[in-house]
């Protein structure tokens, strides 16, 4: 883990001044793009290069693990889901599935972490060990588990882009992932788990209170600073939370930009970013989840949602919603005429 840390830099400075300069040269009234005049500005940065390329061909990666908690009655959902739900990916039939193949991404599917037996062939079989403990009653992973998590995410972010990927998406899967991430953004934004903590998969009132409670006495037993970012994933997983973060630490190292997904995807970007501030400078929201906590974490780290339609199925969905955003601000900022190149003069 510490290679990788080393390896990141901070976004370009001169690129995205040359890019912002661009902008201003492009035949639109200035600012008339509005977000995406920004995003194309961060790419810039990110790439080191001004226009940039589009960032293609692209890759939504679906990290999938269970959670020791789901014990607790935080989920109406059986804990099999997960694995049924990795059959479903490598078989096509998810929505991920249908949103990458309309926007042309590719989708990798990763067990690092499932609690039942998974022997589909379509896979990456990466898995650290079978779930999380419960981290109601005890410290979800040891610190060992955490690091080989982490690296699983940087080994892949790694070879993806050795294999010629320009722009990383991320994806999960885990039945009550919600809950440990309730309480890592608790944990990393200060802010209480009546505030963070959602539904999730659509749980009523009473669940609703209950699984509060759960990520609440958690946090009072573990009481992890935010300054300790290994030790909260210790103290409350999961293991796809860590392998994204490592996956967004190694899309940094090797200056790729990477979409984030929702509140999953946040949670790890928090954990990323207390382990190297400089990470966020090559994330982009793709969108906000309709879990609460997601928006907390986005403020927090900085970020602006792409697109906000009450998504809270994860998979990588609302990331692969955003892609052809992000491609097409690429696009203007390198292939706009300049109003010198258009003859346009004053």
């Amino acid at each position: 883990m510490e290679e990788y840390l080393g390896r990141i830099e901070p976004a370009d400075g001169a690129a995205m001044r040359a890019a912002a300069e661009r902008q201003s040269q492009l035949t639109k009234p200035a600012g008339s793009l509005g977000v995406l005049e920004e995003l194309s500005v961060r790419v810039a940065g990110m790439t080191g290069s001004c226009p940039p390329e589009v960032p293609a061909p692209a890759v939504v990666t679906v990290f999938a693990a269970d959670h020791g908690v789901h014990a607790q009655g935080v989920s109406p959902w059986p804990q099999e889901v997960t694995a049924a739900m990795l059959a479903n990916f490598a078989a096509g039939g998810a929505a991920v599935n249908a949103f990458a193949a309309n926007n042309r991404v590719d989708v990798r599917v990763v067990d690092v972490g499932v609690a039942t037996p998974v022997d589909q062939l379509d896979i990456i079989h990466a898995k650290v060990r079978p779930g999380t403990r419960d981290l109601s009653v005890e410290e979800a992973l040891t610190e060992d588990e955490v690091r080989a998590a982490i690296a699983v995410g940087f080994d892949l972010a790694d070879r993806l882009i050795q294999d010629g990927y320009r722009c990383l998406l991320t994806g999960d899967m885990g039945i009550a992932n919600t809950t440990a991430s309730a309480a890592l953004i608790a944990t990393f934004t200060g802010s209480t788990a009546d505030v963070v903590t959602g539904r999730g998969t659509g749980i009523d009132d009473a669940t609703l209170a209950h699984k509060t409670a759960i990520v609440q006495d958690a946090l009072a037993s573990h009481d992890v600073p935010a300054t300790e970012p290994l030790k909260a994933l210790q103290a409350y997983g999961g293991l796809e939370h860590a392998a994204l973060a490592g996956y967004l630490l190694g899309a940094a190292a090797n200056k790729v930009p990477v979409i984030l997904d929702g509140v999953i995807a946040g949670a790890s970007a928090l954990v990323a970013q207390a382990l190297h501030p400089a990470v966020i400078d090559y994330c982009v929201a793709g969108h906000r989840s309709a879990e609460p906590g997601h928006a907390i974490a986005l403020k927090t780290l900085g970020l602006q949602p792409l697109v906000d339609l009450d998504l809270r199925l994860g998979e990588g969905t609302g990331a692969v919603l955003a892609y052809p955003i992000l491609t097409c601000a690429v696009r203007a900022l390198a292939e706009m005429a300049t109003f010198e190149s258009a003859g346009i003069t004053s």
